[in-house]
């Protein structure tokens, strides 16, 4: 009898947390890295479009909305990126402290559909968001972002939900 080679051991899924500011993400990463014990970890964020194109005018005649200058455009925008730098930073902390040596990738865009975009491009196998925990009209008026995801993601989506 001939022996049997031993099959070989599975690929090491890649999987992508996208975290926020809020505590539903972090404890949805808290959670992966203690159930699922990631070795390819992606921590991901998106910086949301600056909502500088226009701004009211600081004159009380001003009627419209005027054009905000270069300067405040590109200062603003240069703190949200340090926000999400900071926020990928953390949580990269997070993910030292359990072993786990994650990459980080922050992209500009609306963050239900640059998640889903991200998961695809990136080739991710297993996609993990957080639940704000939203009722029914909240998240008629905000969106769901993870309910979106899990429709329209092209991986697996794993919603971690805070039990209360």
């Amino acid at each position: 009898m001939a022996a049997q080679a031993a099959p070989p051991p599975p690929p090491e899924q890649k999987m992508m947390v996208a975290i926020d500011e809020s505590e539903c993400s972090h404890y949805a990463l808290e959670w992966a890295l203690r159930n699922l014990a990631p070795r390819r970890l992606i921590l991901f964020t998106v910086q949301p479009f600056s909502p500088l194109s226009y701004l009211p005018a600081g004159s009380p005649r001003a009627v419209g909305p005027s054009v905000a200058s270069p300067e405040l455009i590109r200062s603003v925008t240069e703190h949200q990126r340090q926000l999400a730098q900071a926020l990928v930073d953390k949580a990269k902390a997070i993910c030292a402290e359990h072993g786990v040596d994650a990459e980080t990738a922050i992209e500009v865009g609306d963050p239900k559909e640059t998640i889903c975009e991200a998961a695809e491009k990136l080739n991710v196998d297993l996609l993990i968001l957080g639940s704000h925990s939203r009722g029914p009209i909240q998240r008629f008026f905000l969106g769901s972002v993870s309910n979106y995801c899990s429709h329209h993601a092209k991986c697996p989506v794993l919603v971690v939900k805070k039990k209360e």
